[in-house]
């Protein structure tokens, strides 16, 4: 049986995350799988600390996207895929793999997830968070300073010369490909009510 597959992108910091994992609980954690596009970063190892600061993470180039697409179309298909796992500290791709089997919804969220025609083709139904660039900002500084061992000059450099201008020529413009946009994030209930709703009615026809 194939599985309903859902992009949820926005800028970096918008809220998809919250987003899906919020879709995922209400439609049950057991019968979803979650890809986040980031997983799929090349590996940077071999970069010194400033040749990471001026690295673009958020242009096509800087995942590996054949790879995001072909687990994409496993699981959709109803095959099982191994994820990579990436070491954002040390921007390497591990040695592990993550084993994920097919369940029947499909979640894969990051910035670039409609800006990408082949993976657009691979969407049932294609959502877009947006918020607004002060409190995505916010967000983002606060993330890499707990998760990803950046300095606060680090991520301003970064968002100001990178962040900003890829969000402006690639992320917002993908906005045009979404058929529900969810503003403000998961704390807009209404809208992620409706895209629950959407969600719920493609995987009945799926299941029928």
């Amino acid at each position: 049986m194939a599985a309903v597959c859902v992009g949820v992108s926005g800028g970096s910091g918008s809220g998809k995350t919250a987003v899906a994992g919020e879709i995922a609980r209400r439609v049950g954690h057991e019968r979803v799988v979650l890809i986040n596009q980031d997983r799929y970063n090349h590996d940077l190892a071999h970069l010194d600390g400033a040749q990471l600061l001026r690295h673009n993470f958020d242009h096509p180039s800087a995942i590996d996207g054949e790879l995001l697409i072909e687990h994409v179309r496993k699981l959709k298909h109803g095959q099982p895929a191994d994820l990579p796992v990436y070491d954002f500290v040390h921007h390497r791709r591990t040695a592990a793999v993550e084993r994920v089997e097919p369940r029947p919804l499909l979640l894969v969220e990051g910035i670039l997830v409609l800006a990408i025609p082949a993976m657009r083709e691979l969407l049932d139904l294609r959502l877009f968070v947006d918020t607004e660039a002060d409190l995505r900002f916010i967000r983002r500084l606060r993330r890499d300073l707990a998760e990803r061992g950046r300095s606060v000059d680090e991520v301003v450099t970064q968002y100001l010369e990178i962040v900003r201008p890829m969000h402006r020529e690639l992320v917002e413009p993908s906005k045009r490909w979404a058929e529900l946009i969810i503003e403000e994030g998961a704390a807009n209930t209404n809208a992620v009510d409706r895209a629950v709703r959407r969600i719920e009615a493609l995987m009945c026809v799926e299941s029928g």
